[in-house]
């Protein structure tokens, strides 16, 4: 193919001619944020609102420094630096057409697992006023039946051993602000941007746990000098597929190993609670509240619980992406009448906010056919997904004597999904840090179904609950006997109306 143009920083201005790029110096932004796990959401999402911000000249000390914290992220690394920290972002608008631009705001790009101190340095440098975290529920290191900071963790064993050469966010941001201490600097704000209520608190509590026993003297310290606002972020960034890379070269010509492909909806929520200064991302459609907590709990319960229901339920059926499961309109009624009568109840203040409005937005999201959500990402770590956005709402409804149908259906589901094959007897892709122990529950459920309620680290003490027990089990029974899709019929059946 002729004219095909490598996307790096010399190449700049040639791709400008073809797409939106960066038309400032980013040569001249220092790094104020430092962000650990640069996956595809956090380049649609939080690196996106950074970009449009810099456009603004007078903002030169906000730019971003992506780190890899894990081993698997080397190949990001190494992408990122091949293109000197720049990707193109795809927007794939629901009328198929797409909105393609390069994004700058990733100035620099630094890899854990080969050089921790340097990483460590990074995160302690006064430039520093912010560090963000997109490093997936799972990240957080608790235990779900007793909130609790989970020391069993092989690799927390490691950190505390080896304080000079972590392999956890915990071990690495002791570190730096130990440093941050040392040299009489002042903390830096931690902000969460992963899809957990109260994620703010949650990082606090889970860091000044692991603090607590790495470096005690720390304690008080970090909380004087260091901030957690809670954020609500929302866009759906499917992963990319070797055909989107293929069609931003036939299209436009240029060669982006790892572009990224999302909605054009974006929220981003913040609690304006950042002790050491901020970009004003207000500018650019970030919205700054004093209580995220509502519209945090919305989103997960409804979109990311949601993504659940229509991925485990799709999966077993055969679907491969969340387009073809919601488009399905049983299951789409099924979605609907989950979230009008289990969800809705468990939500309040909302001020501003039309929630019809918003949860019929959500089907037609989840319906976009152009994103082609892959559900077998959706479903991956579904042991860390559950407990955050489905129990909440199960536990909920069960404290006011309300429907948990629904709700117990999908996880019956889940746990004949977690046998590992779907209704036409293939393979299912599962990927879980727990995946054994599912299996191993999954297995025993065929002959007691309540035995997959047994864990208890994902379920805390939902066994106890007789009537929530006698709904999963008869929903265990009849996906057994009568498949999912019939079993859907049955349920949406038997609602009058939508409440």
């Amino acid at each position: 193919m002729e004219n095909i143009i490598k996307l790096n920083q010399n190449n700049l201005a040639k791709i400008a001619d073809k797409v939106d790029c960066p038309t400032y110096n980013r040569g001249t932004i220092k790094t104020g944020i430092v962000h650990v796990g640069i996956g595809g959401f956090h380049r649609a999402h939080e690196a996106f609102y950074t970009d449009q911000l810099l456009h603004d000249e007078s903002v030169t000390e906000w730019g971003i420094c992506g780190v890899a914290l894990l081993d698997f992220d080397a190949k990001i690394y190494n992408t990122l630096k091949e293109q000197d920290g720049l990707y193109t972002l795809v927007i794939k608008e629901l009328d198929g057409s797409l909105t393609k631009r390069v994004i700058g705001s990733i100035v620099d790009y630094l890899y854990a697992p080969e050089n921790p101190l340097k990483v460590i340095e990074k995160m302690a440098s006064v430039d520093t006023k912010i560090i963000t975290l997109t490093i997936t529920e799972g990240g957080y290191n608790y235990n779900e039946a007793t909130g609790a900071f989970d020391f069993t963790n092989p690799l927390i064993h490691h950190d505390l051993k080896n304080p000079q050469a972590p392999k956890t966010i915990f071990g690495y941001l002791t570190q730096a602000l130990k440093l941050r201490k040392e040299r009489g600097l002042l903390g830096f704000t931690l902000q969460s941007c992963d899809n957990i209520q109260g994620n703010g608190h949650m990082a606090k509590k889970m860091l000044l746990s692991y603090v607590e026993k790495a470096e005690p003297e720390l304690v008080a310290w970090i909380e004087q000098n260091v901030s957690f606002p809670n954020a609500m972020v929302d866009r759906i960034t499917p992963a990319t597929s070797e055909s989107d890379i293929t069609n931003l070269l036939e299209t436009s010509g240029i060669k982006d190993a790892w572009p990224v492909v999302c909605e054009p909806f974006k929220q981003w929520v913040i609690e304006d609670d950042f002790i050491a200064g901020r970009p004003a991302w207000e500018k650019v459609g970030a919205q700054f509240v004093e209580d995220v907590v509502p519209f945090e709990k919305m989103k997960l319960s409804l979109l990311n619980a949601g993504h659940s229901v229509l991925g485990i339920l799709g999966d077993l059926i055969g679907y491969a992406t969340i387009d073809e499961s919601v488009n399905n309109t049983e299951i789409k009624k099924f979605l609907k009448n989950y979230m009008n009568i289990e969800v809705t109840p468990t939500l309040a203040g909302l001020e501003g906010v039309n929630l019809d409005d918003y949860k019929a937005s959500l089907l037609e999201r989840f319906g976009n056919i152009y994103i082609k959500d892959q559900i077998d990402r959706i479903c991956s770590e579904s042991s860390a997904k559950f407990p955050i956005f489905i129990l909440p709402t199960v536990n909920k409804q069960l404290e006011n004597n309300g429907s948990v149908n629904f709700a117990a259906f999908v996880i019956a589901a889940w746990a004949i999904y977690s046998l590992g094959k779907n209704e036409q007897g293939q393979p299912l892709l599962i990927k879980d840090a727990m995946k054994a122990v599912l299996n191993e529950k999954a297995i025993a459920a065929k002959e007691n179904p309540e035995a997959f309620l047994e864990i208890t680290t994902i379920f805390g003490k939902l066994k106890d609950s007789k009537r929530f027990v006698e709904a999963y089990t008869k929903a265990y029974n009849n996906i057994t006997e009568l498949g999912i899709e019939e079993c859907v019929v049955k349920m949406n059946n038997s609602v009058l109306k939508f409440i």
